[in-house]
């Protein structure tokens, strides 16, 4: 492989399709542009000797996020760029959490856990200070919802306020209002990826207090969403992170078009999905693909990599699913099998309720994506995709499954699996500029107000444009905080 910051930029590029002007300065996305072209010299740069100074390692092999499939000036990536960290969330946050329980212990830091901003205090035109209320002690555990009951109010003064709430996944009310018209409508049961705590609420509050808001229409949502058969939030639902082989049909049975793909892009299958009003998607494939190809999204769906278990990590090369694959596999009721497609197609049927897949179309289907793969060659792009991703020697050993029929008995039993809907990320956001510096609707500086990470649009107000390349979500909260923590202690 040969990547470099330019060929990525392009890419990202590529995929954000920015508003024209962006890259002269002008327009909604100026901000957006100039922060994707910063974080993009960053990652090819300083980040990765700045993160490993702080003790921070990654697993070796490097994975595909979006892998495209359009022309070379379209959305995905051309080469694989996604890193996990080999700790995964726990192993990026030790070293800030390990800084700030030192800068607590030394008087610096003051933590107030229990305390909801409700209000930002502005005085002649500047932010300095917020309002909150104090809510009620509660022992939940992590990520599940707590008491709301407010036992008492105080304001608090500060130099300067910097927002980092995140964006509007656990809102779904508020993410239906902003889900542009012309993608559909999104299904009336969605599961989510986030906290009960990713409300949108403190984003309102800047808006009130003079803060704009930009891009708000734009999301990053699954549409590869499970629900957690033990759930730790509200609706807690798992995306699958799919390999390339298995077949993607809609509620009624239909392949999605080329090249929407498992694994391909995200955002167009999310919108095939809500442009047809249907509620769900499915994934028809066999045991031995799920083994191979399927991991799941978390990171207590993956103990190896977050407890760093070298022991445990090896089994991903062996054969059969790793533990939480495998898992899901039992307990969920999304997991369909069957050794006939008439057999899955009823089991299907009998899931949602109703007879939306014919059986003889499955057999039909699946016999005429049989064919293409015994062809040797084949015409059929997504087979052609796949055997081209087994070049890639990650994905041979890790994520691809050889082209083999669905059918083989060697590979079954079949398997469909309900897909859901999975609210996510939000990509617009408070309007920043190149700072950080929080706007107002007039494209001034609304002084003392700052914002990071999802709550800007991971830069700028939309560092992303319409489309993502994944794995940069994080990355962008890790540079959106460090360039607004590099500023304000200037």
């Amino acid at each position: 492989m040969h990547d470099s910051a330019d060929l990525a930029f392009s890419d990202w590029l590529g995929s954000a399709q920015f508003e024209p002007g962006a890259e002269r300065g002008e327009g909604p996305d100026q901000h957006g542009y100039a922060w994707a072209r910063g974080f993009v010299d960053f990652a090819a740069g300083g980040m990765r000797s700045w993160l490993h100074g702080k003790g921070v390692r990654w697993f070796p092999l490097v994975q595909w996020a979006e892998r495209g499939g359009y022309l070379a000036d379209g959305h995905g990536n051309s080469v694989p760029r996604f890193h996990v960290t080999w700790g995964t969330g726990p192993g990026i946050v030790e070293p800030f959490v390990a800084a700030a329980l030192d800068a607590a212990r030394g008087g610096l830091l003051d933590v107030r856990f229990r305390h909801r901003v409700t209000d930002l205090v502005v005085a002649d035109g500047r932010v300095t200070g917020v309002r909150a209320e104090v809510l009620a002690p509660d022992d939940a555990e992590r990520g599940a919802p707590s008491s709301r009951d407010v036992v008492g109010e105080v304001e608090l003064a500060a130099g300067a306020v910097v927002i980092a709430s995140g964006g509007i996944g656990a809102n779904h009310k508020l993410v239906r209002a902003r889900w542009p018209h012309d993608a559909g409508t999104l299904p009336p049961r969605m599961l989510q990826g986030v906290p009960d705590s990713t409300d949108g609420l403190l984003l309102e509050v800047a808006r009130e207090s003079g803060a704009a808001m930009v891009h708000e229409d734009r999301m990053w949502h699954y549409p590869e969403g499970i629900a957690n058969h033990s759930p730790v939030w509200t609706r807690h639902g798992i995306r699958i992170l799919p390999g390339p082989s298995s077949l993607w049909l809609d509620a009624d049975g239909r392949r999605f078009p080329q090249p929407l793909y498992p694994g391909f892009d995200a955002l167009g299958s999310l919108q095939h999905v809500t442009r047809q009003g249907d509620t769900h998607s499915w994934f028809v494939l066999n045991r031995r693909i799920m083994e191979t190809e399927f991991a799941l999204s978390g990171s207590e769906q993956n103990p190896d990599l977050t407890g760093k278990d070298v022991r445990l990590l090896t089994k991903r090369v062996l054969p059969g699913a790793v533990g939480p694959v495998a898992a899901f596999a039992e307990k969920s009721p999304e997991f369909v099998f069957a050794a006939t497609p008439a057999d899955l197609a009823a089991g299907m049927n009998a899931l949602v309720g109703e007879r939306r897949i014919d059986a003889g179309e499955l057999a039909r289907t699946i016999a005429l994506r049989d064919a293409q793969v015994t062809s040797g060659l084949g015409k059929d792009h997504q087979v052609v995709a796949t055997a081209m991703a087994r070049r890639f020697t990650v994905d041979r050993l890790i994520r691809v499954a050889p082209p083999r029929p669905l059918t083989d008995p060697k590979d079954g039993p079949l398997l469909a699996v309900r897909l859901s809907v999975l609210t996510r990320k939000t990509l617009g956001g408070l309007h920043t500029d190149a700072v950080g510096r929080v706007l107002r609707p007039d494209g001034e500086v609304l002084d003392g107000l700052w914002a990071v990470g999802e709550a800007s649009g991971f830069g700028g107000g939309g560092v992303h444009g319409h489309r993502a390349l994944e794995g940069t979500f994080l990355g962008g909260c890790l540079f959106t905080g460090r360039t607004v923590g590099r500023a304000l202690a200037r």
